[in-house]
């Protein structure tokens, strides 16, 4: 990828005026990539058919500390614990290779 400016450390920090991440981590940064975390937190749809037309009821979820089983035909929404902001660039987020392998895909 090629970007304005450079990466500076602290707990925010922006690749010129295309990249912006909040807080920011130096460890979880890789060559052409950002390792996001995921927030303790899920949301889970109460309705089983979604209705866009209006708002449906849905249930907060906590992440404990020893993890959380996912039951299957279940949507389960997550969120990052970063705030990212990006001018100029496409993002794509996926989810780890590692965690693919156990039938998880997150998109």
């Amino acid at each position: 990828m090629t970007c304005n400016g450079s990466i500076r450390s602290g707990n925010q920090t922006s690749v010129g005026t295309n990249i912006f991440i909040d807080p920011f981590d130096q460890a979880r940064l890789n060559p052409n990539s950002y390792d996001l975390a995921l927030h303790d937190e899920l949301m889970v749809y109460e309705e089983v058919v979604l209705d866009m037309r209006k708002a449906n009821r849905v249930r907060r979820i906590g992440i404990p500390r020893e993890g959380l089983v996912l039951q299957p035909n279940q949507l389960y929404l997550g969120r990052t614990v970063e705030r990212t902001e990006t001018h100029n660039f496409v993002p794509m987020i996926e989810g780890r290779s590692s965690i693919a392998g156990s039938g998880c895909s997150f998109t």
